[in-house]
């Protein structure tokens, strides 16, 4: 070979060489963009679905704390009613009760009570103050 012949053949070579990696950079590319596409898709993917089990998570949570709410409600109303039913009830009964002693006191004690709260709330007050004079331990200084 001379070298005129080993330069066209080198020349060759080269051009194929330059041939292939030009077809080896294209083919990379290619690969390249489509993993690039699928990467992007599996990430869209897994960032719908997790945007969807967390709405689906706060909607559950959200109903669980609106029926915990709303059985709580009922529960204090009901409460709330209960008692409301059981005080007037005692009140009624007390207001009986007063009722019935005032009604058996002689000389129409009810009618004057009526008349002057105060006079009677004084009364009350005196047996009461002597009720808890007697009714007290004896106090011993220590000394």
């Amino acid at each position: 070979m001379n070298d005129l012949q080993l330069e066209k053949k080198i020349r060759q070579d080269t051009a194929k060489v330059r041939k292939d990696l030009k077809t080896l950079a294209d083919d990379s590319s290619s690969r390249l963009s489509r993993l690039e596409s699928n990467v992007n898709q599996v990430t869209g993917k897994a960032k719908d679905d997790l945007t969807s089990w967390v709405d689906d998570n706060v909607s559950q949570l959200s109903d669980k704390v609106e029926k915990l709410t709303s059985d709580a409600r009922d529960t204090v109303v009901g409460a709330a009613a209960s008692v409301k039913k059981d005080v007037g009830h005692g009140l009624s009964q007390y207001n009986a009760k007063a009722q019935k002693v005032v009604d058996s006191v002689p000389g129409d004690f009810g009618k004057k009570a009526a008349r002057y709260p105060w006079v009677g709330m004084s009364i009350a007050l005196l047996v009461g103050l002597m009720a808890g004079s007697l009714l007290k331990p004896i106090w011993h200084p220590v000394g």
